[in-house]
């Protein structure tokens, strides 16, 4: 799913928002979210999952091409942990499509 589509079913389900509000509103949300992430902040939407920043210590890499040893920094990188619900939903759908991932 898109954010596109996620705007698209936004607009059906409620009759009374505009395709522009719909998008204003996801990407309200959506930026919301980033800025809290951003400052270090822990998101979580009870049933559906969290969002944190993982912290990546800095490595010694390979480059692949001559082999040579390399630096890599340290990096903050955004971290999804579904909640059991939406676990167990996946899994129960998945089980009902006969185990076939849809693509």
């Amino acid at each position: 799913m898109t954010r596109s589509d996620l705007v698209e079913e936004l607009a059906a389900r409620f009759g009374q928002l505009t395709h522009r509000d719909a998008e204003f509103a996801v990407k309200t949300i959506l930026d919301a979210m980033s800025d809290a992430l951003v400052r270090g902040h822990r998101i979580e939407i009870r049933g559906f999952g969290s969002f944190s920043v993982n912290r990546r210590p800095p490595r010694m890499g390979r480059n692949p091409r001559s082999g040579e040893s390399v630096h890599i920094p340290e990096k903050r990188v955004p971290h999804f942990k579904p909640g059991k619900a939406l676990r167990e939903a996946v899994d129960r759908r998945t089980e009902e499509m006969g185990g076939v991932t849809p693509q």
